[in-house]
């Protein structure tokens, strides 16, 4: 698709034409450059605001035995709360998408970064539950336009050719991101309290906000776009949009997908593979290694397949073929006879590298409907994935004994290789959404 950069209003003054690409359906603005440096500029914010709140993120589980003990909390409500976050944020994702259809990345994104700042800051005030419970949910409602709306920026700012590739660098720099965040993190601790930390988190937010407010905007802002009142009430766009995303196949295909590659990385890079390789008798500080190399892998993954799909102008192959792999490397991590540190890190990296191909879970989505429903589409895609990858963690904990031994995590662990399996069948299905090189 050529990558036209402005098209004049004509002379009769009618409406400028439609640019179709799959960041959003948007007209040509003659005084904007779709991929120039204002759009590497806006871009290359929106991917600090995903790495700023990935950041907060995974901080939680450094800091969260401080709050603790400040708060008198229990570790069953240090994990409820966790569990709140997670659903909050995966109810407000299918939302999120939406709002950006409807109303652009200006100011919804500025109002996301508010949102974290805030919960940023709440969890500073941490002292009981309640305040708790409180920040997660702010923090998730803001976390619900990081990701999506990185991606969404990439989609309006750039060439159609570049979504996939542009949404994978995204997920490469949070998943850089969560891998190096919690060394970092538990190094500042030594120096200041806990408070001080998120209150400068929460600072840094501020700084993110004006500039998001300054920066940010939609290629064709101002009298070019749409009329908003011809468009329908907010409520009921929403929930059209939505249902016509999930009664597109490829969409539900690609969201299954992305869903069990990428929950099965979280649910192995987060929680079971060190818990597995420590049943095998590995030391626990092997832990943050295997955490820290999955999320390295994903970083290389993410933006590798889409390069693939676009050299080989095929979406479904490489996304069926990695997630086999997936599937593979998750056995060899479960099934090892023996325990062997080299060999579990290496394979590691490959659960973190082959779940890269959930990326094309979004470009697929993103192919398959029309612009306007791009938003909804990846926030679909991302959604289940934090859904899926949620029930991966807590499922296996309610099979698993108290004391589990490793033949008990290889039989509780092993519907990750089987959804696997199952997900890359279901890629078989998806249409082909590359468009043919002339």
């Amino acid at each position: 698709m050529a990558n036209t950069t402005s098209t004049p209003t004509p002379a009769n003054g009618d409406a400028p034409e439609y640019r179709k690409h799959p960041g959003a359906r948007i007209l040509h603005g003659p005084h904007k450059t779709i991929g120039g440096v204002e759009a590497w500029l806006i871009w290359g914010l929106c991917a600090v605001f995903v790495v700023w709140l990935f950041s907060i993120q995974t901080g939680y589980a450094v800091v969260s035995p401080e709050i603790q003990k400040t708060a008198s909390l229990t570790v069953a409500q240090i994990g409820l709360a966790g569990s709140i976050y997670t659903w909050a944020f995966a109810l407000c994702q299918f939302f999120s998408g939406a709002l950006l259809d409807r109303f652009g990345s200006r100011p919804l994104l500025a109002i996301g970064v508010a949102f974290v700042t805030a919960g940023a800051f709440l969890y500073a005030q941490t002292t009981s539950m309640a305040t708790l419970i409180a920040a997660q949910i702010v923090l998730a409602v803001g976390s619900s336009f990081g990701f999506v709306g990185a991606g969404y920026i990439g989609g309006q700012w750039f060439p159609a050719a570049r979504y996939g590739l542009m949404f994978g660098l995204v997920q490469s720099l949070a998943s850089l991101g969560s891998a190096f965040g919690q060394p970092a993190i538990s190094w500042q601790l030594q120096h200041v309290s806990w408070q001080q930390l998120l209150n400068g988190f929460g600072a840094a937010g501020v700084v993110l906000i004006v500039l998001f407010a300054l920066l940010v905007r939609n290629p064709s802002a101002g009298p070019g776009q749409l009329a908003q009142a011809a468009r329908p009430p907010l409520v009921s766009s929403i929930l059209h949009d939505l249902g016509a995303c999930f009664r597109n196949r490829n969409v539900v295909l690609s969201s299954l997908l992305a869903g069990v590659s990428f929950g099965s990385m979280l649910a192995m890079g987060v929680l079971w593979g060190p818990r597995v390789m420590e049943a095998r008798g590995a030391g626990t500080s092997l832990a943050a290694v295997l955490t820290a190399m999955s999320w390295l892998g994903l970083a290389v993954g993410a933006p590798l397949f889409n390069l693939m799909s676009d050299h080989w102008n095929n979406r479904r192959v490489p996304a069926v073929v990695g997630v086999l792999l997936q599937a593979a490397a998750v056995c060899l991590l479960i099934y090892l006879p023996k325990e062997t540190n080299s060999v579990s890190v290496v394979t590691m990296f490959c659960v973190g590298l082959f779940a890269g191909a959930h990326m094309l879970g979004f470009t697929v989505a993103g192919e398959s409907v029309p612009g306007r429903l791009v938003g909804s589409s990846a926030a679909i895609v991302n959604g289940v994935c934090f859904v899926i990858g949620g029930l991966l963690q807590a499922i296996p904990g309610k099979i698993l004994p108290g004391s589990p031994s490793l033949t008990d995590y290889g039989h509780a662990l092993l519907m990750m290789p089987i959804l696997l399996v199952l997900g890359a069948f279901a890629g078989f299905f998806i249409k082909e959404t590359a468009t043919p090189r002339p």
